[in-house]
């Protein structure tokens, strides 16, 4: 209406007369046109609102609410008790029960050396070679010497008779009778100096024979031939038994208490051995040595367990890791370490109950065995816990669906307490 009021005349249309409008006509028109607006924006914001409503209702009763989420999956075992070995795994170093540093037992010029270096060898093996030739000369001069005291002997003797059998006839003095029997003596006496001397000849010829004492490895030669080895004093190599060998470790002083009791010499402990760059235990020994006194300045007592080595395919001077029993338990209860959680200072396992729903539950948990673990205190036998899905609870007493799981086996020896150790032994944890 303004606008048709606004509007300018057309082009040579003629002026009709108007009538003149006040101010007061005028604000009532704005103000009429004020309200139809305010009108209109009203009804399209309560339209709006009325079609967001209708959708959101048809919404919600055209599509149905989300279901609960099934109990989470988890792996569930039950708890026995079983025989079990205790074991300890200590650092130790092989050594040969024998160690020979072979020297010459006479001296002379090296003609020969007769083995591989590095080599097994048996005893009586022929080594080195001294020159012989001095030596068997000696011999042949002890021969000749032996020779001629056993000829001076026989004299000796003949004169001794005949003095005999002319003293009985008075045909000649006491005197005569007993320098003659004197004298068959000392020829005795010298015959068997000149054996002596024979055999010590003897000997020393077969001394420049260096042969192996005991059988095993031997080391390099540390003369070589053409140099002159002097008698107890040259070291020309040295010699290692290789089979059996032993294994020497130590044990601090609390827990070689437990551990001597398990040493019994009619029922030798057996021990497991790993090597370096072994996985596991694959090496077999036995206990045949403790220690009679504790090392004051270490608090350690000594072990040794003797290892079988037949193709001498470990050396002396390796280290070594011995895992050794020292406590036999009847009725242990093993659960996998993984089902053991920590809280701080708290350890605690999920307990199934009969209704499937589990609760936190503390133990007091002992020595680990191969990837299970000793509970002293807070199972029972016949307990349900989770060994695994334990990231899946989020709530105590909540409900979750059990997998039943066999218990993994030990990692370790044979179950069954060792006859030396069994009823012995305290139960240590």
């Amino acid at each position: 209406m303004m606008e048709k009021f606004n509007q300018p005349p057309a082009p040579g249309a003629r002026l009709a007369a108007v009538t003149p409008v006040t101010g007061r006509q005028i604000a009532s028109l704005r103000t009429t046109w004020l309200r139809i607006t305010c009108l209109r924006a009203t009804w399209l914001t309560t339209t709006w609102l009325l079609a967001a409503l209708l959708l959101a209702g048809c919404d919600a009763h055209g599509e149905p609410q989300a279901a609960a989420p099934p109990p989470p999956e988890v792996d569930v075992a039950t708890v026995a008790a079983e025989p079990i070995t205790l074991t300890e795994t200590f650092t130790g170093r092989i050594e040969a029960p024998e160690t020979v540093a072979l020297r010459p037992r006479v001296s002379g010029y090296v003609d020969e050396i007769a083995f591989t270096e590095g080599q097994l060898v048996k005893a009586g093996d022929l080594l080195f070679q001294i020159d012989p030739r001095p030596y068997a000369a000696r011999v042949d001069a002890a021969k000749a010497a032996l020779a001629q005291a056993r000829s001076q002997r026989q004299l000796a003797d003949v004169e001794a008779s005949r003095s005999r059998r002319l003293i009985g006839r008075h045909m000649i003095s006491q005197e005569q009778h007993d320098q003659r029997q004197a004298a068959a003596q000392d020829a005795r006496a010298r015959e068997a100096q000149a054996r002596a001397a024979l055999t010590s000849a003897e000997l020393d010829l077969a001394y420049t024979r260096v042969t192996a004492p005991i059988s095993g490895r031997i080391g390099r030669a540390l003369v070589t031939r053409g140099n002159l080895a002097s008698a107890d004093q040259t070291l020309l190599t040295t010699l290692v038994s290789v089979d059996p060998l032993y294994v020497y470790f130590d044990s601090n002083e609390s827990g070689a208490e437990n551990t001597l009791a398990s040493v019994d010499p009619d029922h030798p402990v057996v021990v497991r051995v790993s090597l370096t760059g072994e996985s596991g235990f694959p090496h077999r020994g036995r206990l045949d040595f403790v220690d009679n006194r504790i090392d004051p300045t270490t608090g350690t007592l000594t072990y040794r367990a003797v290892l079988d080595n037949p193709d001498g395919r470990i050396r002396p001077g390796q280290f070594a890791r011995v895992e050794m029993p020292v406590a036999a338990l009847t009725a242990a209860l093993l659960i996998d370490r993984q089902a053991v959680l920590t809280n701080q200072d708290r350890r605690f396992v999920y307990r199934v109950a009969d209704d499937n729903s589990v609760t936190p539950q503390p133990v007091v948990t002992g020595a680990a065995v191969g990837d299970r673990v000793v509970i002293r205190d807070g199972l029972a036998p016949g307990d349900r816990i989770v060994v695994n899905g334990t990231q899946k609870i989020y709530a105590p007493g909540m409900t979750i669906s059990p997998h039943p799981v066999e218990p993994r086996p030990v990692d370790q020896q044979p179950t069954d307490p060792q006859p030396a150790a069994q009823g012995a032994l305290a139960a240590r944890s």
